[in-house]
């Protein structure tokens, strides 16, 4: 089983920008957005049932806020939507007999059988079992309160799990203090143009989009999207969403050198573009880039020259 935490976030953004998405799963309405207070911002809590049974009166026995309206209720559980959410399992605290850890991931199945639900819990491979004195110690972070890791139950909290566990160092992911670092994967064959936003970049902005609808390539740059008050915070969940990151270096433009590292940093692949080799920095002056000309007969070239190169890095 693959999942991907995040995808449910992507899925969630493009619904939030108004474009239409095919691939969210069925039955489970587009106003729940998954970065706003009706998504990621809530799990399930799964306490003492790490055998994957359940008394069915302890679901949703303690449900925070208004999420009831979201999520159902004990006597009518919405059941897409719990295994839509992350989900946090771990034994009672007071349980000798089980290993006191913590796995993350999300519920993949759950019916009732009598007077018991049982579930079937598919962990995350990317986040490490999280030893329980750990969890408790970040109690508050993740909405749990005094008892509730001392009652076998299963509860839905108001708490966004993955940024909790990346501000309580859980993830081993480094928290700038400049910009919020997203979580997840990339989207596949996403592309990202970091660039100077001047009009005389749009030729070359217009022929890097031509690419890109040509062979199917999901490709925007910053100034495309507007998902966060903080600006800085979209250019980086632009560059950590995608694959490819295009850097034209022309003229030196600070912003887009910063933006480079940032990608560089992250893994991403990195096309350095310029209209000049001197605004290269030195320090990349040995990976490959592709030198343009902004005339028309030079960008004809470029846009044949960026689609061999695009190619070459997304069939990897």
């Amino acid at each position: 089983f693959d999942w991907d935490p995040i995808t449910a976030r992507l899925r969630s953004q493009r619904h939030r920008a108004g474009t239409a998405c095919n691939t969210c799963t069925a039955g489970i309405s587009t106003s729940l957005i998954l970065l706003g207070p009706q998504g990621d911002q809530m799990y399930n809590l799964i306490v003492g049932a790490v055998d994957g049974s359940l008394a069915a009166e302890r679901l949703l026995e303690v449900v925070e806020g208004d999420l009831e309206t979201i999520v159902g209720s004990r006597a009518a559980p919405n059941i897409g939507r719990l295994l839509s959410l992350p989900t946090l399992l771990i034994p009672e605290v007071d349980d000798s007999s089980s290993d006191q850890v913590a796995q993350i991931g999300r519920v993949t199945n759950l019916f009732r059988s009598g007077r018991v639900y049982q579930f079937i819990f598919s962990r995350d491979p990317s986040v490490p079992a999280i030893p329980s004195n750990e969890i408790q110690a970040a109690a508050r972070t993740l909405h749990i309160g005094d008892w509730d890791l001392s009652r076998t139950r299963w509860s839905v909290k108001n708490s966004d799990l993955y940024q909790a566990l990346i501000s309580e160092d859980f993830l081993g992911i480094p928290h700038p203090t400049v910009f919020k670092l997203p979580t997840g994967r990339p989207i596949r064959l996403q592309i990202a143009v970091m660039m100077p936003f001047a009009p005389a970049f749009d030729p070359v902005w217009g022929k890097i989009k031509e690419v890109a609808s040509e062979s199917g390539w999901p490709c925007q740059r910053a100034d495309d999207i507007w998902e966060d008050s903080v600006v800085m915070n979209d250019v980086v969940a632009l560059i950590y969403r995608s694959e490819v990151v295009i850097c034209d270096f022309t003229g030196r433009n600070a912003n887009v050198l910063y933006e480079a590292g940032i990608a560089h940093t992250l893994g991403r692949e990195v096309i350095p573009i310029t209209q000049s080799r001197s605004d290269i920095p030195f320090d990349i002056s040995s990976n490959r880039y592709l030198e343009y000309a902004a005339d028309a007969e030079g960008l004809v070239n470029f846009k044949k020259s960026l689609h061999k190169r695009l190619e070459t890095v997304l069939r990897k």
